[in-house]
Parts: structure tokens; sequence; C-alpha cells
């Protein structure tokens, strides 16, 4: 059992952290440039969002990773420096940490699809494991595959961190309500599913990030815990279902309306709770401060 399990077996709710990109184009980030390049070309700007995390009360960080397989990087001709820029990236969040916060190593989705034929199973095991390796390397001591809706992809990248590290690995996909009153992911994939896929890839935390507000989440770890009553659940929420200002994107909850429902969420199953889109290092104080973590 890793670090994180332990925590979670001692009965611990353990409080994650929230949004990274917002803070990395308010520090200068620009549309288009490569986020994990500034581990390297920029670490202070991305020590201080971790830092600002972990003085909000965070007992998990996450690290500036999300986009860091090496299918990503090409894109911005830096897929040669995969497992560089991972091993800075968990360099970064385990300097913040310090001794008493955890890390867990963020891999995102791919941008590619195996039944689409832009990416064959063995090729996106292996980007997958080199990205892993460097996150593992630099001190992570857990695995977060997130925001993931495609059943195939989650699976490889589960059994990638696995075979790659043997840390705690930990998966979340990304659900929407639909019109019938079921929450699925845009590929079509509902709770159960995602479960049967997660428990046989060997995941040892799943859950749900992004795509709903604390009250939508609520509702999916209800729904996973009639399905599984003893899987660790981990969520990341949004502030909010987002709206749409000026062409801007605006998450309206407020750090007091966020905190507020924790209770409840922690109630339904969750064991780790934190924040996705429109988070704030406030949002996670607030929390902290209502579950006296």
């Amino acid at each position: 059992m890793g670090k994180i399990l332990d925590k979670i077996a001692e009965g611990r709710i353990l409080v994650s952290d929230g949004a990274w990109g917002t803070f990395l184009h308010q520090k200068g980030l620009k549309t288009g440039e490569c986020p994990e390049a500034w581990n390297t070309e920029r670490p202070g700007d991305v020590l201080e969002i971790a830092q600002s995390y972990v003085d909000a009360g965070a007992r998990i960080i996450l690290t500036n990773s999300f986009g860091g397989s090496p299918f990503k990087l090409e894109g911005y001709g830096l897929r040669d420096q995969t497992f560089a820029l991972n091993k800075a990236a968990a360099e970064i969040s385990k300097k913040a940490a310090g001794g008493e916060v955890l890390v867990l190593g963020s891999i995102g989705p791919t941008g590619k699809m195996v039944m689409m034929g832009e990416v064959s199973e063995a090729e996106l095991l292996v980007g997958i494991m080199e990205q892993a390796r460097g996150l593992a390397e630099g001190g992570a001591d857990g695995i977060v595959v997130e925001t993931m809706s495609d059943l195939e992809e989650g699976r490889v990248a589960i059994e990638a961190a696995r075979n790659a590290t043997g840390l705690d690995v930990a998966c979340t996909f990304t659900f929407s309500l639909t019109q019938t009153g079921e929450y699925r992911t845009m590929m079509g994939a509902g709770i159960e599913e995602y479960l049967e896929m997660a428990g046989s890839a060997g995941a040892d935390i799943i859950g749900a990030n992004c795509g709903n507000g604390t009250a939508g989440m609520i509702e999916i770890v209800r729904e996973i815990r009639t399905l599984d009553p003893d899987i660790p659940v981990l969520v990341h929420a949004n502030a909010g279902l987002p709206e749409y200002r000026d062409g801007e994107t605006f998450f309206p909850e407020s750090p007091v309306e966020m905190a507020s429902q924790m209770k409840e969420l922690v109630a339904a199953g969750a064991n780790i709770v934190g924040g996705c889109c429109g988070t704030t290092p406030e949002h996670i104080r607030h929390i902290v401060q209502l579950l006296k973590t």
C-alpha cells in the first residue's frame, strides 16, 4: 500500500488542490504556449502556484504535467523532453510539498484515439509509461490519470502508470448529465462501465473531475457507492457549472458556496476532495477550514 492509500486507510479525508491553468495564464502563459515547458523555463512561477495550495492547507497537490504526454508535447516540438519535463514537474511540486503534503503526478488525455487509428495501443502504453516514469523519478507519491472520457485510453493509462511506477494510481473520468438523467462521458461511457474498466485495469482510487460543480459530483459519488462501497474515491469539482459572459468562461461558485457543499460530498463517500476549473487557493482554504482536516 502506498502513501496515499495509507492516509485514506487511517480514515482521513484528504483535501487536494485546485485549478492550475488559470494561474499560469495570469503569470503570462500565452495561448498556444506549452504549459509544461515552464517546468524548466520558469520553474519559480510554477512553484508559486504549487506553494499557494500548500499554504491554503491542501494535503495533496498535483503537478504541472496534465499535457505532458509525448503525444501532446510533440505538437510543441518537445517530444524528446517528455521524461525531463515530467520529472521537473514532480520535483517542483515536491519542493512545495515539503515533508507533509503528498504529490499526485497528473496525466491528462493524450488527444489520440486508438479506435480512430491515430495511435496504436502499444504506442499509447509506451508513451504514457515514459511520462509516468518521469513523474515518479521526480518524487511523485502517486499518479492521477484525470479528465478521461474514453474507456480504452483510461485503461491503457492506468496500466502504463502501474507498470512504470508501482505507485498508487488514481483515475478520474469526466461525466456530464444527459437528457435522460444519466451521467456519461463525451464518449458515451457510463459510470458502471467506467468502474468495471478501472477495476480490471488495477486503479487504486477512482472518481470524477471537471464537468460538474459540487452538486453534480455528490450525485456521481452516490452512484459510485451503490456500485462499489469500498474503493477510495477522489473528486475534483468545478466551481459550479460554467457560464459565458462577454466571450469568457466564468465559474460562479464562491469559495464559501463551494465549501458549504463539501460535507455532503464526503457523506456521499468521497475520500479525497479538491477543485478543478474555476477553483482557487481561497476555495481550498475554505474547504480545509470547513472539513477541519
